[in-house]
């Protein structure tokens, strides 16, 4: 009964794709301008962080999300770091984020020498459970004058970085309420969830900032990339500042006022993004017409298909599922690997990483459960 049961979701996902050849995971779609507008860019000779792309792909991304600014970086990771920096975030102070995320967020709070705390996630969402925040908060932390510290470990929380998972938008709204009451900055990592709403609002536009990831494989890509989008206009002013290494603008001297970073999107990276917003529309509803389909046929005895949370329209960017125990998953992973069908595990929860091991957590039941049981299957845009 399992195997065959297995065969048959290994079937429907080759049926979906319409071959027998290897099936990864996310594969980028280049199907309208990208070449182009790459060549264009080349032509200009302007394919370094100067261009007219570089503004034009911020303006597309900022009108998309109904965001005021945009501010284009060299990936997601650029992006989460400028963010947290921009929200207060210091040396040895904590911020509130879920174990079940990419290492990237948990990278980024260390590049600002702060520690990740880690509370659980909410199981409609796979995001930052709103119940088990305000309970943290309530019997976890007090307000002193210098902010609201941890109890347990002594530290100023300094923000609460959510992340959208897999481009399932998290109950963003509750989460950014409880954090207003305590006066904590939230910072929405969206790297997954370009094209998703929560209540008819789009992921990133929340919080006080929230961030894109363009990697190769996300929904659209830009090779590498990210950004930062606020409605705040000086902190778009200053990360735009010190993500181009605080150069006080000139024609001919370079003059910098303070320490910044490398972290400009080159302007042949923002070409393709151009073209790759212009089809993210067709993009989306491919990727929603693919989960639909998996949802009708892969709801089986051993395994369900996740479903987009209440109030959300997601993107799926990766399509999940959820087995009824570790021992099926792995066995699942085995077979579809073997089967030239890329089948990717949870990540490994951040709490069980030797550098992150020692931050503080919650119960993590939620976390623990659902990442020993969950995989990735492919969703690429047919």
């Amino acid at each position: 009964m399992q195997k065959c049961e297995f065969e048959n979701i290994i079937k429907i996902i080759k049926n979906q794709f319409k071959t027998e050849e290897f099936i990864p995971l996310h594969e980028p779609r280049f199907n309208g301008n990208e070449k182009k507008y790459v060549l264009d860019c080349i032509d200009s000779t302007f394919v370094s962080s100067v261009g007219k792309y570089v503004d034009q792909f911020e303006k597309m991304v900022a009108d998309y999300t109904g965001a005021k600014y945009a501010i284009a970086t060299v990936n997601g990771t650029a992006a989460l770091h400028i963010a947290l920096l921009l929200s207060g975030v210091s040396e040895n102070t904590e911020v509130i984020t879920q174990p079940l995320t990419f290492v990237a967020t948990c990278n980024a709070i260390s590049y600002c020498n702060a520690f990740p705390t880690f509370i659980d996630i909410n199981k409609e969402t796979l995001g930052l459970c709103p119940e088990k925040l305000e309970h943290f908060l309530k019997h976890s932390t007090k307000k002193t004058s210098k902010g609201v510290i941890n109890i347990h470990t002594k530290r100023i929380i300094s923000a609460c970085l959510p992340m959208h998972t897999f481009g399932h938008p998290a109950k963003i709204d509750q989460i950014v309420s409880l954090c207003t009451k305590y006066d904590i900055p939230v910072i929405e990592d969206a790297a997954e969830s370009l094209g998703s709403t929560y209540k008819n609002q789009h992921t990133g536009s929340f919080g006080l900032f929230g961030t894109f990831s363009f990697n190769g494989n996300k929904t659209i890509t830009t090779g590498g990339g990210g950004m930062i989008i606020t409605n705040d206009e000086i902190l778009a002013k200053k990360a735009k500042h010190i993500t181009t290494t605080a150069k006080v603008p000139h024609r001919w001297d370079y003059f910098h006022d303070e320490i910044g970073y490398n972290y400009r999107l080159p302007n042949i990276n923002a070409a393709l993004g151009c073209a790759q917003m212009e089809q993210l529309g067709l993009f989306i509803k491919a990727k929603r017409q693919l989960a639909t389909s998996y949802q009708d046929k892969l709801t089986q005895d051993l395994v369900s298909f996740f479903t987009e949370p209440k109030y959300c329209e997601s993107n799926y960017w990766l399509n999940c599922l959820l087995f009824n125990d570790k021992n099926n998953r792995d066995i699942f992973l085995h077979m579809s690997n073997n089967n030239n069908v890329m089948i990717r595990p949870c990540w490994t929860l951040m709490n069980q990483l030797t550098m992150f091991q020692d931050c503080y957590n919650d119960d993590l039941s939620n976390s623990l459960s659902i990442s020993d049981r969950l995989v990735n299957i492919p969703s690429s845009v047919l």
